[in-house]
């Protein structure tokens, strides 16, 4: 036979259990808020072309021939190529 004390004590444990979930959910919120200002001001917005800059310089290596660097800016593409 159940008694009201039993079936109390089962939704005292769920309401301790679901309490400390909502403080959790309540300081990681308030964490939250605090730090994101602070993680916006570090990091500035980058364009379209500093992301492309930094593609390039993953990609290409430095030419450290003089004759090579010459040939390189002298050259001029043709309409030809296909």
């Amino acid at each position: 036979m159940k008694t009201f004390a039993g079936e109390m004590n089962g939704f005292v444990i769920f309401a301790i259990v679901l309490g400390i979930f909502a403080l959790i959910a309540i300081i990681a919120f308030v964490i939250y808020r605090f730090l994101k200002p602070k993680l916006k001001e570090q990091e500035a917005p980058k364009t379209e072309k500093d992301y492309a800059q930094e593609e390039l310089d993953r990609r290409l290596e430095p030419v450290d021939d003089e004759q090579a660097r010459k040939a390189i800016e002298d050259y001029k593409p043709t309409d030809d190529e296909d």
